[in-house]
């Protein structure tokens, strides 16, 4: 393995932290690194062409007063393959906030479960006084990689081969000034992203779309009765599916400045249907639930079939933290088994208003995947994650087969642990499952992570290669995939891993 050191960021973060979200799985990194020649178990696919993108959570300071594992800065990671070869980069996200705090060398704005009163700075996101962290998602559209942040922040563009930061997007100015919240979506059919954006004034949701050309086409308000807290969208060839779930800031409380998600349970989950490009919303009313992601949706005559995860307890009422028990409260809203997180199917007619809605399976999943080709049109299987009890942490993963009701499980192993299995479609592939899935693990017995590569037709059998990584890195959650046809200078260059500036051509 060849490794050079690309960069060092500052770090106070105390020496032997003890906190529960910055150390074991979730400790940081601070050094960036670019490696080729990696170590190899098993025989990398000469079909595999393309990047795997994680987005990490990685604080570099100490919070201000209570630090949440969505606050970390953004680090991204990159595992490229091309021709049986692999290289990788990981690189943070060089976003005013982080740029600041490493000039001031310390936190200066609040986090998640912090009162905005603290923060020193003014701030971004729905709340106005959090660090525009850029860590939650990552996409790559019109050939960039494109990085966000939960609570509503700027589009970060990175270089998807080198993660040089290319600066925001800017949408020839006409990007909105409150944001755009993590989940935006790409549908590969046309080219075009998907996104919305949120906040405490009216109006409390906005829905837009993005061309193949990186053009605003579409921008308007979306009616709500108040303030909400939605986190994504789905959609269909026609059609975009928004939300309005019934947890959320408590009026009484947000009046006051304090920030209190409640769920609702008198209220129904809300499902709003808009034509692709604007027009009217038609709203279906079902069982209350938060939904934190969907997993894919398609029309099926006059009906839209929407999959996502129903949440039995979403406010994780009875859920068990098994660490530190000063932070059991603050993490109740974190682990899969707490908030009872279930793969569900909602049918909504668009002739008759109605919906009608079912559980697909008992087995405890969220963060599923597709095949990126099945976005928004019909499709079988979905590749979700499993997550260790209690924690915020992915043990292994399921393949759903939404057609036989079959499950596929692959666990990584006691102390092992996963991102998103994002679907890398294998070259001149025909059938929905004939690629592979690719994730990156943290392995606390070995101190070491790794990047995997399934068979998605057979997951069971266990990876087909293992990538040994220059080091352990952070546990992570949401990926991508990019294939190379849709990254701008791949097929010309000699040796992609050290190609610089190809999201430039």
């Amino acid at each position: 393995m060849d490794v050079e050191i690309l960069g060092r960021a500052l770090s106070t973060l105390p020496a032997g932290d003890d906190h529960p979200y910055r150390s074991g799985p979730w400790r940081p990194q601070t050094v960036e690194r670019s490696a080729t020649r990696l170590d190899v178990v098993g025989e990398l696919p000469a079909d595999l062409d393309g990047v795997y993108l994680r987005n990490t959570e990685n604080p570099v300071h100490p919070a201000l007063a209570a630090y949440h594992p969505f606050d970390g800065d953004g680090m991204v990671h990159v595992v490229g393959f091309r021709g049986g070869e692999a290289f990788y980069r990981n690189r943070f996200v060089r976003t005013d906030g982080f740029v600041a705090e490493q000039e001031a060398g310390r936190s200066l704005w609040a986090g998640i479960a912090e009162p905005p009163e603290v923060a020193q700075r003014p701030g971004w996101g729905a709340r106005g006084a959090m660090k525009d962290a850029s860590s939650t998602d990552i996409v790559v559209h019109a050939g960039v990689a494109l990085t966000s942040f939960y609570q509503c922040g700027e589009l970060y563009r990175l270089d998807p081969l080198t993660l040089d930061t290319l600066g925001k997007s800017t949408w020839e100015g006409r990007f909105p000034g409150r944001g755009v919240s993590a989940h935006t979506k790409v549908d590969p059919a046309t080219g075009e992203l998907l996104f919305f954006n949120y906040g405490k004034e009216k109006p409390y949701l906005n829905y837009g779309v993005v061309d193949a050309r990186n053009r605003l086409v579409h921008y308007g308000e979306v009616e709500l009765p108040g303030p909400r807290l939605p986190h994504d969208l789905a959609f269909t060839e026609n059609y975009t599916i928004l939300n309005d779930c019934p947890l959320f800031w408590t009026p009484e409380l947000l009046a006051q400045g304090k920030h209190a998600a409640r769920f609702h349970p008198d209220l129904p989950l809300r499902l709003g249907v808009i034509p692709r490009h604007g027009g009217k919303v038609t709203w279906f009313e079902a069982e209350p639930t938060f939904v934190l992601h969907f997993v894919n949706a398609y029309e099926d005559g006059d009906e839209i079939v929407l999959d996502g995860f129903f949440q039995s307890d979403p406010e994780g009422r009875d859920a068990t933290f098994p660490g530190d028990q000063r932070y059991a409260r603050m993490f109740r809203m974190l682990s899969l088994d707490g908030m009872g997180t279930r793969l569900h199917r909602w049918r909504l007619n668009l002739a008759t208003g109605r919906a009608t809605e079912e559980r697909a399976t008992d087995t405890i999943t969220e963060f599923g995947m597709v095949n990126p080709r099945n976005a928004g049109r019909p499709y079988r299987y979905t590749y979700a994650s499993t997550g260790e009890p209690g924690w915020f942490l992915f043990d292994g993963f399921v393949k759903h087969d939404l057609l036989t009701g079959r499950e596929e499980r692959y666990r990584y192993g006691a102390g092992v642990f996963g991102s998103e299995t994002a679907f890398a479609a294998r070259a001149g592939s025909q059938g929905e499952d004939d690629g592979y899935l690719i994730t990156m693990t943290t392995d606390m017995n070995a101190d070491r992570s790794e990047c995997l590569v399934f068979d998605a037709r057979r997951v069971t059998d266990g990876p087909v290669a293992r990538i040994r990584l220059p080091e352990r890195v952070s546990s992570g959650t949401h990926s991508t995939w990019a294939p190379g046809a849709a990254l701008p200078g791949w097929a010309d260059a000699e040796d992609p891993a050290v190609a610089v500036g190809l999201a430039q051509a």
